[in-house]
């Protein structure tokens, strides 16, 4: 029976000692990746964790060849019938086909009046994405501050759990339950890192449907044109 009892006893212990080694090693990983990451990035920008530079707004000339569009081009509201065709193609889930059929629809009348509709088209559709971008942003950097404090907590978790296990008389429950949340942190800690590259892409997503709209709005000006 003592063997058994005593063979239980130090089947836990080699696991607590295995669960202490493995969240001390990754609690010191995940804390010199996301060290190394906050170094490489634009210091202008702190929070900022993707690779991508942040660029604060969309710049319209990099999406718009078409018409000029003025400041008071974007102010101006829209009616309910235009606001509804810009929730649909500013969706992501509309497909590109869709989308350039909605627009060629849209765009009809005379010279004048489709080169107005594609300014004010194209102006209600670079506020919403450029809103919608605005947004995303500054969730990333709100998830990164939670990161950059998640990350801090582990390796004070880290420095706790090392200074007991140093201690000659350590509380087994005690190291043993800090070393079992520990190895849970990380875990969450990394899971959340490695979505990062996900949301980093988005806010590039929707400046590139931003562009693709330009161009489809453009093309259905360029067809009319054509067809006469």
């Amino acid at each position: 029976m003592f063997e058994r009892y005593g063979g239980q006893l130090k089947g836990r212990r080699e696991v607590a000692a295995s669960v202490r080694k493995l969240a001390f090693c990754v609690a010191v990983a995940t804390g010199a990746c996301w060290a190394h990451s906050a170094l490489a990035l634009d210091p202008r920008y702190p929070d900022w964790p993707c690779q991508q530079l942040k660029v604060p707004g969309i710049s319209i000339a990099s999406v718009w060849t078409g018409p000029a569009i003025e400041p008071t081009d974007t102010a101006k509201p829209v009616d309910a019938k235009e606001a509804e065709l810009v929730s649909r193609l500013a969706a992501r889930r509309t497909p590109m086909a869709d989308a350039s059929k909605l627009i060629a629809d849209y765009l009809v009348g005379t010279d004048k009046e489709k080169q107005q509709k594609a300014k004010t088209l194209f102006a209600a559709l670079y506020v919403t994405l450029d809103g919608q971008r605005d947004q995303v942003m500054n969730g990333i950097e709100r998830f990164s501050r939670k990161q950059k404090a998640m990350a801090e907590n582990i390796r004070d978790e880290t420095q706790k759990l090392r200074e007991i296990q140093d201690k000659g008389s350590a509380d087994q429950a005690q190291s043993d339950e800090l070393a079992s949340r520990l190895a849970w942190q990380t875990r969450i800690f990394e899971d959340r890192r490695k979505s990062t590259s996900y949301v980093c892409d988005v806010p590039v997503l929707i400046e590139k449907r931003l562009f693709d709209l330009g161009k489809a709005i453009q093309d259905a000006l360029n067809a009319g044109s054509s067809n006469k």
